[in-house]
């Protein structure tokens, strides 16, 4: 037996120093039932002591140091009840405190408890204060109630690994969803119109530093008290008819920022029903601002060339169609051209001014994205 090893395999599972738990209790007087003896304990042997995960009878301790405990004689024989029939005539306990002072063990029979690496962490075992034998069948039931503590055992080590990884998937995915861009969230409304927030991630904070996500789940009305007085009711009918129809929420409505400006953000989310009547809504929140402003600065040039470049442009093409037209001299060539010349420079000075302009849009729009 590898010490090292079996140390490593007792600390996977977790148990030392643990609460009680009923089903091992039970087996515990299951055996002592069997073997009708006065103690039965499920012992478990770390590098300095033996603890007792469970206890049936009177006068036993949580634990004792190592040296003291039979079931260390066990570790060596997993496939074997150890008995001692009387330890006062054994070398190996007849100065041991328990033999010498209460209990006043007289006679002790432990299975051993072994892991799928064959690794013993302990026993189950029983005791008498009077000298006694064990019968091959109660050996056999004591063997298999040491499997059945180690079922538990193994399922109960199990159960914590996986919620180890499932904590730790979780804890993976939060910091996925904290430093996404914009906001994702989960939220809920019930048949009765009762909205909550199952999960809204920390950039709400960075859409709107006035909100955090804890305060949100506690109080969904925060998030609706910024949105602009002009859209808030847009946007609950929007919610209501998604409700209503399991339709894609997807809406652009403004919010009131602390220092009183106003930001553009867009709301998008699928919507789910549950069996009670509520429905979920899985998306996400972004602040669009600069793209409103992109799209408002594009809609003003469309309007500057539509409008105030039109003008020069008609009389340009106007000079050119009487040219086309009517034959003349010298004189009126010159004349014209004077007029075109001008109506040219007008026209690049315009282009000139709508340029810088628009640049000056430009990088105000690059640093608000930074």
């Amino acid at each position: 037996m590898n010490e090292r090893e079996r140390l490593r395999d007792l600390t996977d599972y977790q148990i030392l120093d643990t609460a009680q738990d009923r089903e091992l209790d039970e087996i515990v007087e299951i055996a002592a039932a069997i073997c009708d003896t006065p103690i039965s304990l499920i012992s478990l042997i770390d590098d300095t002591r033996q603890w007792f995960k469970s206890k049936f009878g009177d006068n036993v301790p949580d634990e004792s140091p190592r040296d003291q405990a039979f079931c260390q004689h066990a570790l060596h024989t997993p496939k074997e009840v150890l008995v001692v029939q009387n330890p006062l005539e054994d070398v190996r306990f007849k100065d041991n405190p328990f033999v010498t002072g209460s209990p006043n063990i007289r006679f002790y029979a432990g299975a051993p408890l072994e892991t799928p690496k064959g690794n013993v962490l302990g026993t189950l075992c029983i005791l008498d204060d009077k000298p006694r034998t064990i019968s091959e069948k109660q050996k056999k039931a004591l063997m298999l109630l040491a499997k059945k503590v180690m079922e538990f055992l193994n399922a109960r080590k199990i159960i914590l690994q996986q919620k180890g990884e499932i904590e730790l998937s979780a804890e993976k995915l939060r910091k996925l969803t904290d430093n996404a861009p914009g906001v994702i969230y989960q939220f809920e409304m019930t048949a009765k119109g009762s909205m909550y927030f199952v999960f809204i991630s920390k950039g709400i904070s960075t859409l709107h530093p006035s909100l955090r996500p804890e305060l949100i789940m506690k109080n969904p009305e925060l998030a609706f008290s910024v949105i602009h007085k002009d859209d808030i009711e847009m946007v609950q009918k929007s919610i209501q008819t998604s409700f209503e129809n399991l339709t894609l929420w997807d809406i652009e409505y403004r919010v009131v920022m602390e220092d009183g400006s106003v930001s553009w953000h867009l709301g998008k989310a699928n919507p789910e029903k549950k069996e009670d009547g509520t429905v979920v809504w899985y998306g996400t929140f972004q602040n669009i601002s600069n793209r409103k402003e992109y799209e408002q600065t594009l809609e003003q040039i469309a309007f500057d060339i539509s409008h105030v470049l039109r003008r020069p442009v008609t009389t340009i093409l106007g000079f050119a169609s009487l040219i086309e037209k009517h034959e003349m001299d010298a004189i009126k060539l010159k004349e014209y051209s004077g007029y075109i010349k001008t109506v040219a420079e007008e026209l690049d000075i315009f282009t000139r001014k709508l340029n810088e302009t628009y640049n000056a849009k430009k990088l105000k729009l690059a640093d608000a994205g930074k």
